[in-house]
């Protein structure tokens, strides 16, 4: 019985370090709207999920802009990322800050991300609302696919031509 206690223990001190976690460095890659992999001092490479939002994929109608706006915003830029979590796939989840710049606002006030389907950060959701009603970016569309949705019917269009 001691021995799970001490497992217990051991589990939610790393999952506490683990949301702990700062990781600094230069991001040397955007791979997509809301995807970065960031290069330490360290020689290690780390790719970073933005916490809280969810840009067009690349396939969809603006997902290269999305892309290329945060390129301009911090590519070869230093960033701190405070590390928020892990998705299911294992990328780290996390906020980057450079020069009092947080990317995930400036991508919602462009109109060029969505807040996370599950548990959306309020203030982003506010965020997104204004857009939406400026009519910014994506939301120029009637009816913009969420990210998530155009995922969820690639997988089944891949599923059904396998």
């Amino acid at each position: 019985m001691k021995s799970v206690g001490c497992a217990l223990l051991g589990l939610l001190l790393s999952s506490v370090m683990l949301q702990a976690e700062v990781i600094a460095g230069k991001v040397v890659t955007v791979i997509d709207g809301n995807t970065v992999e960031i290069f330490t001092p360290e020689n290690e490479t780390y790719k970073i999920l933005l916490f809280g939002i969810d840009c067009p994929e690349l396939g969809q109608e603006y997902g290269k802009k999305a892309k290329r706006y945060l390129e301009k915003l911090i590519l070869n830029k230093e960033v701190r990322v405070e590390i928020q979590g892990i998705d299911r796939w294992g990328n780290r989840l996390g906020i980057i800050l450079f020069e009092g710049i947080d990317p995930r606002e400036e991508l919602l006030q462009e109109g060029l991300a969505w807040t996370s389907e599950k548990n959306p950060i309020e203030a982003f959701e506010l965020m997104k609302e204004k857009s939406k009603e400026k009519g910014k970016g994506l939301w120029k569309e009637q009816n913009p696919t969420p990210p998530w949705i155009f995922r969820r019917q690639q997988t089944m269009t891949q599923l059904k031509t396998s």
